[in-house]
């Protein structure tokens, strides 16, 4: 009899959980031969290859390691110290001038950038175009 109630209580279900299979370099690309899935579940590892795949290591993993969501992002299109164009848009008034990138980062990140007309230091958000916009949303 008491088997047949553990054969009737609800089991927890087991997820797959990303893992490298080689040690990543930091600020690599990450593709299908790079991780596979593994039989248990780990904690804040992510479970879909495809959320992971074209995506830019932040971290270095290593090999056997989980891979997480917070050791990614967008591919880098700009790098640290790399002269950009700086773009303030309000309304009508648009102003384009150049900056120096005090961080590095993908499309949609936030980054530091210092004018370098006036030398102030301001936050942007990188545009698919690579320049860095400034100012109110639009």
């Amino acid at each position: 009899m008491w088997r047949l109630a553990l054969l009737l209580l609800p089991l927890p279900a087991l997820a797959d959980s990303l893992v490298a299979t080689r040690t990543i370099r930091a600020h690599s690309q990450l593709s299908a031969d790079d991780m596979t899935l593994v039989a248990m579940e780990i904690p804040e590892a992510l479970s879909d290859p495809a959320t992971a795949i074209g995506l830019e290591t932040r971290v270095a993993i290593y090999a056997g390691k989980p891979i997480q969501a917070q050791d990614l992002g967008p591919s880098t299109v700009i790098e640290r110290n790399q002269i950009i164009s700086l773009t303030y848009r309000a309304g009508g008034l648009r102003i384009l001038t150049e900056g120096r990138a005090l961080g590095r980062g993908g499309v949609g990140e936030m980054i530091e950038v210092m004018n370098l007309t006036s030398r102030t230091k301001v936050s942007g958000q990188i545009g698919a175009d690579g320049m860095v916009y400034v100012g109110p949303p639009s």
